[in-house]
């Protein structure tokens, strides 16, 4: 018996009834809506040291453009260090970070918005777990042991993406932003973001670039589909360039340091896809050699 029809055996031995499908998925989206809301729940509980600890790549890039003044330059090394806590930020004359808020329940619904977005990162463990139960009955053994590697490496790079946001783009976003403030000729334009404008800001960066960074991923699970392979990926490299341009003149802000720091690691992630593409496309030749030798032996 080959590989394949013991398979093909594992696929027939765990078919269900369409009413026990759906019986299953009803259970398992019941788990993930409880698992939804209690994390909701934790997050709104901490929503606002969550929001203050969001703030604070705002507050490392004012605190260094208040002691270098308008015209100042500081060490792009500081602001990270400085926002990652690694450096101490600059007292100037105990002056906080100032945010507004011009509705009476603008502070409420950003607390829920915030812990709406905690609670879809916190439960997405619970989320990836249930999905990869209710399909890992229709996948062959050897597709769920490639399956499994993707729960693990999508969190990570996420994680890696919206890190990049928070230590280094955020930073740098809000210190070109207080440097277009306005003063003189009896005229004063202050930076003064809402409380709302400015989460939205943050979570529209951290979700660009968090799924941004499943490119590998994605483009591995089309790999192992065969669907695309890496010959045509590194054909179409100046293509890909291109749409990784546009698609972070798309997603982030309209200013170049958040384009140009979103587009430099796709192009590397890019090209780390292609390299996992062809691993893949290795591994696979090796063992259908294998398996035709075996067959030959066989006869």
């Amino acid at each position: 018996m080959t590989r394949l029809d013991t398979d093909e055996d594992e696929i027939e031995a765990s078919r269900a009834p369409l009413m026990d499908h759906l019986i299953e998925l009803r259970g398992r989206l019941v788990i993930c809506v409880i698992a939804f809301v209690i994390s909701f729940f934790v997050c709104f509980y901490f929503a606002e040291p969550l929001y203050i600890f969001l703030v604070k790549p705002f507050a490392a890039a004012a605190a260094f453009h208040q002691s270098v003044g308008p015209h100042g330059h500081v060490s792009p090394l500081d602001l990270i260090l400085g926002t990652a806590g690694l450096k101490p930020l600059p007292g100037v004359d105990g002056q906080m970070v100032n945010l507004i808020y011009t509705a009476p329940l603008e502070i409420l619904f950003t607390k829920m918005k915030l812990a709406g977005f905690g609670a879809l990162v916190l439960s997405f463990p619970v989320l990836a777990w249930q999905l990869y139960r209710f399909v890992a009955p229709g996948l062959y053994r050897n597709e769920k042991g490639a399956f499994l590697p993707f729960l693990f490496a999508a969190p990570v790079l996420f994680l890696m993406g919206t890190a990049l946001v928070y230590f280094v783009m955020l930073p740098f976003v809000m210190w070109f932003s207080l440097s277009q403030q306005i003063t003189g000729g009896g005229v004063s334009a202050a930076l003064l973001p809402k409380v709302s404008d400015y989460l939205n800001l943050v979570t529209a960066l951290l979700l660009a670039f968090g799924l941004c960074f499943q490119l590998p991923v994605v483009m591995t699970l089309l790999g192992l589909a065969g669907i695309i392979s890496s010959k045509v990926m590194a054909e179409g490299r100046r293509y890909a360039i291109m749409a990784v341009v546009v698609v972070a003149v798309v997603v982030t802000p309209p200013d170049p340091i958040s384009q140009i720091m979103l587009a430099v690691p796709l192009v590397l992630l890019y090209e780390i896809s292609i390299w996992c593409v062809w691993l893949i496309e290795r591994r696979r030749k090796r063992e259908d050699d294998e398996e035709a030798g075996k067959d030959i032996v066989s006869v």
